[in-house]
C-alpha cells in the first residue's frame, strides 16, 4: 500500500460515482489528490472530507473537453504538487436518448468529454510524464452504458487506450482500461500495485 504515498493522483469527474470512490481510496493510501470536475458542487465536498480524515487534495474546476483547460488543469497541478505521476480518466457523459430521437449535441458532447476529454488529458498528462520517464494513466471504461454515443465513445477509448500504451510505454508511461465494476477500486489499486 505504501508505493501510491506521495504520488500525484488528479482524478478527472472525481465528484461522484467511481471518480469519488477512487479520490477517498487514493487519499486513504496517503496519495495527493487532485480532483477534477467540471462544477464545484460535489468536489468541494469531497476535498473537504478527505482533508478531514488527514488526507491532502485539492479541487480543479476545468472542462477536461475542452484543450485549454486540460491544459490548464495539468500546469495548475504541476505547479502545485509538482508534477502528475498518476491520471485517471472518469469524466463521462452519458445521454439516454434512443438512436433515433437523439440531438445532435447529446451526441458530440458525449464523444467530447468521454473521449475526446480522455484524449486531451492524456496528451496534457503525457508531455508531462514524459519528462520524468513514468507515469501511469487509468480510462475507466464501460459498454454497459445505455445509448449509442455512450457505447460509442467507450469502445472509442478502449482502443485509444490500446494505442496509447503501445506508443507510450517506450517512455515509461503505462496506459490502461480498466473496466467500471464494482470492484473498480481494487481493481485500479492492484493494477497500480502490481506495476
Amino acid at each position: 500500500m505504501t508505493a501510491l504515498k506521495d504520488k500525484v493522483v488528479l482524478i478527472t469527474g472525481a465528484g461522484k460515482g467511481t471518480g469519488r470512490a477512487l479520490a477517498f481510496a487514493f487519499a486513504e493510501r496517503g496519495a495527493v489528490v487532485a480532483a477534477n470536475d467540471i462544477s464545484p458542487v460535489n468536489l468541494e465536498p469531497l476535498v473537504s472530507e478527505i482533508l478531514s480524515r488527514g488526507g491532502r487534495a485539492k479541487a480543479y474546476i476545468e472542462d477536461v473537453a475542452k484543450q485549454v483547460g486540460a491544459q490548464t488543469l495539468v500546469n495548475d497541478v504541476t505547479e502545485e504538487f509538482g508534477g502528475v505521476d498518476i491520471l485517471v480518466n472518469h469524466a463521462a457523459v452519458e445521454p439516454r436518448a434512443p438512436l433515433l430521437e437523439m440531438d445532435e449535441w447529446d451526441w458530440h458532447r458525449a464523444l467530447d468529454v468521454n473521449l475526446t476529454g480522455a484524449f486531451l488529458m492524456m496528451q496534457s498528462a503525457g508531455r508531462a510524464m514524459r519528462g520524468k520517464g513514468w507515469g501511469a494513466i487509468l480510462n475507466i471504461v464501460t459498454e454497459s452504458g445505455l445509448g449509442a454515443a455512450y457505447r460509442a465513445s467507450m469502445a472509442g477509448l478502449r482502443a485509444l487506450s490500446q494505442s496509447a500504451n503501445s506508443e507510450l510505454s517506450p517512455l515509461g508511461i503505462r496506459v490502461r482500461a480498466i473496466e467500471n465494476s464494482a470492484d473498480v477500486v481494487k481493481v485500479v489499486m492492484s493494477v497500480l500495485e502490481a506495476e
